[in-house]
């Protein structure tokens, strides 16, 4: 016999914020990342990327370094109670490139819009605030940490999260863009996942110091992006 006050309990559980942490990292999202690179396709322009060994190069140093330094630290201090007015101001300071500042905040605008919907908090409302006044530019990583912190999930979780699922939309851009088959992305998310679990482990240790610390070999690919002859990303 069903034990229906055991089985309506473990529902609760785990839908008090896993199942919204889901649908908030779901590729399904339509917060527009397919239309960027974030400075991949760079890369392919010039050779460098051209094959699932050399994107899978690239893959672990964007997540030790931009992912790690800008987007996930950000996250942190979020969380840890940071105003959220200084963050975004430091996030719109510290992306140097314009395309990749500009892609930030158009999924970030996208992710407040839905999140306003979907996931209403009052922390929300206050970043909304602040973006429809001008004294805020409404980036992705602190929608989605406003959002993620609202729901309850813990730090760990909401950063593995969110790395993740900007791992797994650029490398679906890639599959699109080198190009390369279905297969050779599930294996990159598969060697990818032990960078975002070290990723995990390396923020909580970071200092604000080190906030932006990104390779500028990085940065300067971005910017040649807006000047590249042909492509097939915003960013």
């Amino acid at each position: 016999m069903l034990n229906t006050r055991t089985s309506t309990s473990a529902t609760a559980s785990v839908g008090s914020y896993q199942l919204a942490l889901q649908q908030l990292v779901d590729s399904a999202l339509p917060t527009g990342a397919f239309a960027h690179s974030l400075g991949f396709e760079t890369y392919v322009d010039a050779g460098v990327v051209r094959d699932e060994a050399s994107f899978g190069v690239w893959l672990s140093a964007f997540i030790s370094q931009s992912l790690s330094y800008s987007d996930g630290l950000a996250i942190r201090f979020l969380f840890e109670g940071w105003e959220l007015g200084e963050l975004d101001e430091l996030l719109s300071a510290s992306l140097l490139p314009r395309q990749v500042r500009e892609a930030s905040v158009k999924m970030g605008l996208r992710l407040l819009e839905i999140g306003a919907e979907v996931f209403p908090s009052p922390e929300l409302e206050l970043y909304r605030d602040l973006v429809a006044t001008g004294r805020a530019a409404g980036h992705q990583p602190l929608a989605f940490a406003v959002v993620a912190r609202s729901l309850g999930v813990p730090l760990p979780e909401a950063l593995a999260a969110y790395l993740f699922a900007a791992v797994t939309s650029l490398t679906q851009n890639a599959v699109r863009a080198i190009p390369l088959g279905q297969n050779a992305g599930q294996r990159l998310l598969r060697q990818a996942a032990d960078g975002v679990a070290a990723a995990v482990e390396r923020i909580p240790h970071l200092t604000p110091d080190d906030f932006g610390a990104v390779n500028p070999g990085l940065e300067i690919s971005q910017m040649r992006h807006e000047r590249q002859r042909a492509r097939m990303f915003m960013s």
